[in-house]
C-alpha cells in the first residue's frame, strides 16, 4: 500500500485524501490530461460518446466528471447531461462551461431508481474505495434497459508496448507533470494506481458481477484505455 505523501492520495482511496487531491489538480487538470496523453484524451472522449450510443431527449449521467469537458462532449448528442464529481473543487473549475452540475459521491448516488437512460464513468471508478458498490449504485439509478460504459486505463495488449507503458507510468509522467500540473505529486498516485487496476477482463467480470448484462469491452490506443459497456436488463 503506498502511503499518502503530501498532494496525493494513498491506494486505500479514502474519499477525503482523493477528493482533496483532486481539489488540487483542478487549476490545470485538462490541459495536464492533453498532455500527458499526448492528445489522444480528445480521441477517448469522442469514442465514449460513441460507444454509448446517444439520442437526442436521453438523460446521462456523467460520473467523475471533473469539470466537465467530457459532460460537454456527450452534449454534443443531443442528450441532457448531468455532471457529478465528489470534488467540489473540480466542479468549481469548470462551472464556465454551463453544463448541469451536482456534487456526489458514487458510493451514494444523490438520484432516484431508474433516473437515467445511460451512465457513464470515466477514467473515475479506479479512484472510488468500493468500485464494486459503485457500480451497483450506477445500476440503480439506470433505467431498465438503459446502459453503462466505463472508460478506464487498461493494460496494453502488446507485451513490449505494456512493459514500455508501465515504465512510462512511473517513470516519465510524473516529470512530464510537473512541467504543466498544479499538483504534480498527484499524478505518482495516478501511475500507482492505474498499475494496480484489474486488466479488461477481470473488471468486465466485476462489472457482471455487480448486475449488469451483457457485458463486453473495446481496447483504445492498444488496451491503453478500454471502454466497457453493459446493460441494466428491463
Amino acid at each position: 500500500m503506498a502511503n499518502t505523501h503530501a498532494g496525493r492520495a494513498s491506494l486505500d482511496k479514502r474519499p477525503s485524501e482523493v477528493a482533496s487531491m483532486f481539489d488540487g489538480v483542478a487549476k490545470r487538470y485538462d490541459l495536464t490530461n492533453t498532455v500527458i496523453s499526448a492528445g489522444q484524451d480528445r480521441y477517448w472522449r469522442w469514442a465514449t460518446r460513441k460507444a454509448l450510443g446517444l439520442r437526442p431527449g436521453e438523460r446521462v449521467l456523467d460520473l467523475a466528471a471533473g469539470t466537465g469537458v467530457s459532460t460537454l462532449e456527450f452534449g454534443k448528442s443531443g442528450a441532457w447531461c448531468v455532471a457529478a464529481d465528489f470534488s467540489k473543487g473540480m466542479l468549481a473549475a469548470g462551472r464556465f462551461r454551463g453544463v448541469p452540475m451536482v456534487a456526489g459521491d458514487a458510493m451514494a448516488l444523490p438520484f432516484a431508481d431508474d433516473s437515467f437512460d445511460a451512465v457513464t464513468i470515466s477514467y473515475g471508478l479506479r479512484n472510488i474505495a468500493d468500485p464494486d458498490l459503485a457500480l451497483r449504485e450506477m445500476l440503480r439509478v439506470t433505467k431498465p434497459g438503459g446502459r453503462l460504459v466505463v472508460a478506464e486505463f487498461s493494460t496494453p495488449i502488446v507485451p513490449v508496448f505494456r512493459t514500455v507503458y508501465m515504465e512510462y507510468l512511473m517513470k516519465a509522467l510524473p516529470q512530464v507533470a510537473r512541467a504543466v500540473s498544479s499538483n504534480p505529486d498527484a499524478y505518482v498516485y495516478l501511475a500507482e494506481s492505474i498499475r494496480a487496476w484489474p486488466n479488461q477482463r477481470q473488471l468486465a467480470m466485476r462489472i457482471a458481477k455487480a448486475g449488469w448484462s451483457s457485458v463486453k469491452w473495446r481496447n483504445l490506443t492498444g488496451g491503453v484505455v478500454a471502454l466497457h459497456r453493459g446493460y441494466k436488463l428491463g
